[in-house]
């Protein structure tokens, strides 16, 4: 399978390919860059070099994948809009991915650890969070699993998971909310194992999480392609971008 992948969630931009993602001769080549602002000038720079170098016409692609959100308001639309627009025009599916489990991957990859609470700033005074944790392992490998469900919350109201508790559990602290709230984030003098301030969600990690969801039949229709904000106020759905 080949699968494109693209990420303008938060303040790093990526966009990463793979090619083969059925086979052991799979390759993923990746662009990424820290460009708070930047995301519509460099998104789709990145694609077409994406494509060139690997001589790769959009025709062949099986599907394409994006960071869904939660994260940045416009960096969500942007993310959409660029999604949209090659599915429509080339009728192929789409792979949402949570922002948020795009951070725990990246994570564990960092650390090895598969305990992982992410949180993004959300600004506002709220964090985006999510507690990650790697499930059993499946015939398409393990699975992420989360404990509750993602959220736009205040620092100060997160109750962290009762398996916190369990001594042979240790967790990392990824993503920007850490650095932003992470006194606020810790209750009861918990200790994380580490904590990744600098862990933002990439195309490249986005890519692997997508051909797990392309082996199990997770796909939507271009028009299904929409970001997912948390918060209730916000604009109405991208319109498609048109290449």
């Amino acid at each position: 399978m080949n699968i494109l992948a693209i990420d303008t969630a938060t303040e790093a931009c990526s966009a990463a390919l793979i090619i083969d993602g059925d086979t052991i001769n799979s390759r993923i080549t990746a662009r990424y860059q820290l460009a708070p602002r930047e995301h519509s000038r460099l998104i789709l720079k990145m694609v077409d070099e994406l494509l060139a170098d690997a001589a790769l016409p959009v025709s062949r692609l099986d599907a394409i994948a994006f960071g869904r959100g939660p994260g940045s308001f416009m960096g969500l639309r942007i993310a959409a809009g660029v999604v949209q627009g090659i599915a429509f025009a080339h009728d192929i599916p789409v792979i949402p991915i949570s922002t948020l489990q795009a951070i725990a991957q990246r994570a564990y990859e960092e650390t090895a650890n598969d305990h992982i609470l992410v949180a993004i700033d959300a600004r506002m005074d709220e964090v985006y969070w999510g507690a990650y944790y790697l499930g059993e392992q499946l015939s398409n490998g393990p699975q992420w699993l989360i404990d509750g469900e993602e959220k736009v919350i205040s620092p100060d109201m997160i109750k962290l998971p009762e398996m916190l508790a369990e001594k042979d559990k240790h967790w990392v602290g990824a993503g920007s909310g850490w650095g932003s709230y992470g006194n606020r984030l810790l209750a009861d003098n918990f200790t994380l194992q580490s904590m990744l301030v600098d862990c933002f969600p990439s195309a490249e990690v986005i890519v692997k999480l997508a051909v797990k969801e392309y082996r199990a039949g997770n796909m939507v229709s271009a028009a299904q392609a929409i970001p997912v904000y948390l918060r209730n106020a916000v604009a109405k759905k991208p319109k498609p971008f048109i290449l």
